[in-house]
C-alpha cells in the first residue's frame, strides 16, 4: 500500500484514540506473556484482582463445554485443570470482546465478526504445530485481533465502512481493497495502530499490518493466522464482512505443506474449534 496522506492518518488515528484501553489486569497479563520467567501463580494473583475477568472465566471453565469432573471455584483451580496458556487466552479473548461496541452505523454483524475471530484463533493456534517459529499463544491472539481494525472502522467511519462492505458484497470482491478505494486505507493499517496502542509486541503489529501483504511479510505467525483466517471463511465459521476467500500464496502454501483444501482434509473435523468460538462469545 503507498503512505497515508497526513490527513487520512490524522483521521485514523482519532479512529484508534476512540477505542478503549485494555483493562490494566489484561495489559499484566500481556506483559506476563511476554516474560519466560512468569507461573501460573503470577498469572492467578493478577486475575484474582479483576472480579469481573474472574467471574467470566470460571462461567466458561464450568460450562458443559470442558465437562470437567467437579466444580470449579477459584483460577488456581481453572489452571490446574485447563492449564496456564488456555487461561490466558480466556482472559484475553474476555477483554477483547469487552471492547466490541454492541452496534454501529454501519450495519456490521459484531456477533458473526466475533465468530469468525475466535474460529480463526483456534485455527491459527493449531496450525502453530507445524511450524517451527510459531507460537500457539502468539496465533491464537493474531487470528483473535487480525480484523479488529474493521469494528474501529465501522464505529468511527461507518459511511465510508458500509460503502466498502456493500461494494464487497455486491461484487465479491475482498473487502480490504474496497477499503483502500473507498477510504483509502484498510483494516489491516487501522488494526496494527489499535494494537499498538494497545501495546502489543511488534511481531503481532507486524502480522496484523501486513496480513494482505505476504510477500514483504514472511513469518511463520502470519502464515498461520493468514491460513486460518480463509479456512475459517472457507468453512463460513461466522462471518468478518468478506465473501472473498483467497487462494495461500506459493510461500505459505509451502510452509503448511499444502494447498487451502489439502490443510483443511488435513486437520480433520474443525466443528469443537467452531463450538468453543460460540462459547466464548458468549462470556
Amino acid at each position: 500500500m503507498s503512505a497515508l496522506s497526513p490527513e487520512l492518518s490524522l483521521k485514523l488515528a482519532s479512529a484508534v484514540d476512540g477505542m478503549p484501553a485494555f483493562p490494566k489486569s489484561v495489559e499484566k497479563i500481556l506483559e506476563l506473556t511476554r516474560d519466560v520467567s512468569c507461573t501460573p501463580r503470577d498469572l492467578v494473583q493478577v486475575i484474582d484482582k479483576d472480579p469481573v475477568v474472574t467471574v467470566k472465566i470460571l462461567k466458561v471453565v464450568n460450562s458443559a463445554y470442558y465437562s470437567l469432573p467437579k466444580q470449579i471455584t477459584s483460577i488456581s483451580h481453572a489452571v490446574v485443570y485447563l492449564g496456564f496458556n488456555t487461561i490466558k487466552n480466556l482472559a484475553l479473548s474476555i477483554a477483547a470482546i469487552g471492547m466490541l461496541p454492541k452496534h454501529n452505523a454501519a450495519g456490521f454483524d459484531v456477533d458473526q465478526y466475533l465468530l469468525h475471530s475466535l474460529s480463526t484463533a483456534g485455527i491459527a493456534k493449531q496450525l502453530a504445530s507445524r511450524l517451527d517459529d510459531a507460537d500457539p499463544m502468539d496465533c491464537f491472539i493474531g487470528g483473535l485481533l487480525h480484523d479488529f481494525g474493521k469494528v474501529v472502522l465501522a464505529q468511527f467511519l461507518p459511511i465510508e465502512f458500509k460503502r466498502a462492505l456493500d461494494q464487497s458484497q455486491r461484487d465479491g470482491s475482498s473487502l480490504h481493497m474496497a477499503l483502500r478505494e473507498i477510504i483509502g486505507a484498510d483494516h489491516a493499517v487501522v488494526g496494527a495502530m489499535l494494537v499498538e496502542k494497545w501495546r502489543f509486541a511488534p511481531t503481532l503489529i507486524d502480522t496484523i499490518a501486513h496480513q494482505y501483504d505476504t510477500e514483504r511479510q514472511n513469518s511463520d505467525l502470519l502464515a498461520c493466522v493468514y491460513t486460518a483466517n480463509q479456512i475459517s471463511k472457507q468453512l463460513r465459521f461466522g462471518f468478518g464482512g468478506n465473501p472473498c476467500i483467497h487462494v495461500l500464496p506459493p510461500e505459505i502454501s509451502k510452509k503448511m505443506d499444502g494447498s487451502l483444501e489439502e490443510v483443511i482434509a488435513s486437520l480433520g473435523d474443525l466443528n469443537t474449534v467452531f463450538e468453543s468460538a460460540k462459547l466464548f462469545a458468549r462470556i
